[in-house]
Formats: structure tokens, sequence, C-alpha cells
């Protein structure tokens, strides 16, 4: 592990986030913030995702998972492992170790977590998320569960930090099957777009600040 690296990473969680500001460069349109959500009548529901790094071959990487297609409005979308809170959870950091790992077979004793992104309202669901960062303690073994996860792959920070990280991307959403233009990231191939492409964009606009 390079601690130099994750000392910066751990260090910038606990700095000024660029929240909003990050968020609105990849936003295909504008929605509430968490914050004025939470003061809110709107009845939402909590969840929390993690954002796992780990070091391979390749560097430095994150894991992003590719989600089943079924009947509702995050089918086969590219993700963080996470999920909703459930009332069991003591906390949505409790909820996001917890979802990782019955996602891709991560246990929570695996995960050093550094800290926590800026809260996203995603308004489809109408969930306020809360995003973790985290680290592996020992290189990946990923079991995905076939319920809920479709593939499961390493992304390397170095493309989310390339000045050309950011696409221009059409996608099929609903079951009306709408187009809708949107910024994205490309991963390996696939188009990484919504609030996990928001999660991103603050995750990259807090490194090179």
């Amino acid at each position: 592990m390079e601690k130099d690296f994750i000392q910066l990473v751990r260090d910038r969680l606990k700095s000024d986030l660029p929240g909003r500001l990050a968020h609105l460069e990849m936003m295909s349109y504008i929605r509430d913030s968490a914050a004025d959500i939470r003061k809110s009548e709107v009845a939402y529901r909590e969840g929390a995702v993690m954002m796992l790094l780990h070091r391979n071959v390749r560097g430095w990487s994150t894991v992003l998972i590719e989600r089943n297609s079924y009947e509702g409005v995050h089918s086969a979308q590219m993700a963080f492992p996470g999920g909703k809170r459930d009332p069991e959870d003591r906390d949505l950091m409790d909820t996001a170790l917890r979802e990782t790992h019955e996602e891709i077979g991560v246990h929570g004793d695996d995960i050093e977590v550094l800290g926590e992104l800026s809260e996203i309202f995603i308004p489809p669901s109408k969930f306020v998320v809360r995003p973790f960062v985290g680290v592996l303690k020992s290189p990946p073994v990923f079991i995905p569960d076939p319920r809920e996860v479709a593939d499961v792959f390493s992304w390397p920070i170095e493309s989310l930090l390339h000045q050309n990280a950011i696409k221009d991307a059409t996608v099929i959403v609903g079951g009306d099957n709408v187009k809708l233009k949107v910024k994205a990231f490309k991963a390996g191939g696939r188009v990484v777009w919504g609030a996990t492409a928001m999660m991103l964009s603050e995750f990259r606009h807090m490194l090179q600040k």
C-alpha cells in the first residue's frame, strides 16, 4: 500500500469538499441537494455506497459494479457497491460495509474507511445517499452476488484523473426507453453516469485541488 496516496485521500476527505460544484459537472438535470431534501417534507430513504480503493498492476483503482437488469429505475447501471439502510444498521457506514460484503463479497474487516464524500439526492428512487471511501487491506477477491450484480471490475484512478476523462454519452432510461444525453465517464467500455458519476467527479476534483 502506498501510504502517501492513502494519506492524501484521507487528508482531502477531512478538508472542505467541492460538493455541489463537482456534482453539477455531471448532472443530466438540476436536482435538489441532499441538504435541501433533508430539510424538506419529501419522503426520502437513506442509503450508502462504498468507493473502494485498491492497488493492482495498473496502480490505484476503484471498484465499480454493473447492476443486473430488472424492473426498476437503476436497471443495468454502473454503480458503487451499496444500497438502502436497514433497520439493524448502526449507521450509514455500517450500511455501506454490509452492502459491499453482500454485493461483491468483500468483508468489512478487510476495509479501512478513510472518510466520506458529500451526500447526493437521487430523485428517481428518492434516496439520499452517503458515499464512503475505503481502502482494501489486502489484494481483492470479488465474489459478486448473482442476484444483484452482473459484473464487478476495477477502474484505474489514473483514468479518472485524465484531462479528457469526461465524455458526452446517450443513455436509455426507464421502461419507455427514453434517450437522455448525459456527461459520463467511460470505464472499461461502460458508461458511468448519474449519481455515481457525480461521486466520481467530486473525488476527481478533491484530488486535483
